[in-house]
């Protein structure tokens, strides 16, 4: 109960603090707006022409709220073959949870953006409330270069016309879904609600440099492979390349184009944390759980995490074209990799591969594109304990923008579980319903 009411608590804040301070502009250089302003920014913008003069260190405070009510059904092979044949194998099984139709935890952030000198710019994300944590802990953070003006001025200039430089304890910049994907509350870039079955999604300590120009990016990072920081087991773990070349251009008022391909490699690893690195959890609460299931404990319910874990290879293609009100954003994923838990005759670990393909489509329309329609399909397989497995999803959504910050969202969602062997909760197993999600950004 007491979480309740800090939740409640915290999210009329957040709603005060959005009517005190929704038209002020509180743009920093080089910022992504956590508005609907930020739609379809992928990296923070590269801008050679100052926004503002550095005035000596501004903070912007931030953050954002989401609230969901979910009315969606489940079911799996042990419904009907447990409940009328004792004998099934099926009968050792627990039964799904019982779930009905009700508001979700009311989760928040809170953002710090501080720009601290002439192209130095500092980002720091706290879950205030999350579905894996009621409390608050710190998502990350990370240090912006975009000139080196604060060692002197005119440093380096002609090169830092087209360099960034990123430094922290932070999302890494694998692919592009995670720019459209709900960090928590802050959902307000998904035009649905829900993230990819495979939630491509970690923070790890990372440098990453990128250079564009004209059009062109390419980025190449390193980070140290974990998720949780410390010094003990040293020889366990070993540096992750991640990298990233594209392509993104306005051709003219109508049309944008955009193409990147991303790879994310680890050749040594006690876990790779790519598909479980998400701490807030997923949107669709309880679905194909059993019964004696959590919503803070079972916090990943209605996406799958493949179990790689180690010398794990993946590489993500995503393509992106607008053309007026016409939105097209795609994904084709592939990854390769070993799990300890697999060993072949030789007790050597077994390499597996997972695909993953998403298309989406929305037409963004009425005053200032406020509204949009749209529909997603989503489909991952890939090998799981000798089996070849599918998982597919299909989203219907419309949204609403009642001002910048604020964002309605309706999603119908059907998923499906298929070839799962006997036994396994997923076997035959299916969720469909209807998720409205309301989103406060600022």
């Amino acid at each position: 109960m007491k979480n309740y009411v800090k939740n409640l608590i915290a999210f009329g804040m957040l709603i005060m603090i959005t009517v005190s301070f929704g038209q002020d502009k509180r743009s920093l250089n080089n910022f992504r707006e956590p508005s609907k302003d930020g739609i379809n920014v992928f990296e923070a913008p590269k801008d050679t022409a100052v926004i503002k003069a550095f005035e000596g260190v501004t903070v912007r405070i931030g953050g954002s709220s989401a609230l969901q009510f979910q009315a969606v059904d489940h079911e799996n092979g042990w419904t009907e073959a447990a409940s009328v044949d004792p004998t099934s194998p099926w009968f050792e099984s627990l039964p799904l949870i019982e779930i009905g139709d009700n508001f979700n935890l009311a989760t928040a952030n809170l953002d710090l953006d501080v720009a601290l000198a002439d192209g130095l710019r500092m980002h720091l994300r706290t879950y205030l409330s999350s579905r894996h944590h009621p409390e608050p802990y710190v998502k990350g953070g990370y240090l912006q270069i975009d000139n080196l003006n604060f060692i002197k001025e005119g440093t380096l200039s002609e090169l830092m016309k087209y360099v960034t430089v990123k430094i922290g304890h932070m999302e890494v910049n694998y692919g592009d879904t995670h720019f459209r994907r709900s960090d928590n509350s802050s959902s307000i870039y998904n035009p649905f609600v829900g993230n990819t079955i495979l939630d491509a999604f970690t923070t790890e300590v990372a440098g990453e440099f990128y250079y564009r120009n004209n059009g062109w990016i390419a980025m190449v990072g390193l980070t140290n492979g974990k998720l949780n920081q410390a010094v003990n087991n040293p020889e366990t773990t070993s540096p992750s390349l991640v990298a990233k070349l594209g392509y993104d251009k306005q051709i003219d008022s109508d049309l944008r184009v955009r193409l990147t391909g991303s790879v994310y490699n680890t050749s040594h690893s006690a876990r790779t944390y790519l598909y479980s690195g998400d701490r807030a959890g997923s949107r669709y609460y309880l679905v194909l759980e059993d019964a004696e299931a959590s919503a803070t404990s079972n916090f990943r319910s209605g996406r799958f995490d493949p179990g790689f874990r180690n010398e794990v290879t993946a590489i993500m293609i995503n393509p992106f074209v607008k053309y007026q009100g016409l939105e097209f954003f795609g994904m084709y994923e592939t990854i390769t990799g070993r799990a300890d838990s697999e060993l072949d005759t030789s007790g050597e670990q077994v390499d597996r591969n997972w695909n993953q393909y998403m298309l989406e489509l929305l037409y963004r329309f009425g005053n200032n594109e406020n509204f949009y329609i749209g529909g997603r399909y989503n489909s991952a397989s890939g090998e799981l304990a000798g089996n070849d497995v599918s998982i597919n999803r299909f989203n219907l959504g419309f949204g609403v923008f009642i001002t910048k910050n604020v964002l309605a969202k309706l999603e119908y969602v059907n998923q499906e579980y298929k070839d799962f062997p006997v036994g396994n909760i997923y076997n035959e197993g299916k969720f469909n319903g209807v998720v409205f999600e309301s989103v406060i950004s600022f």
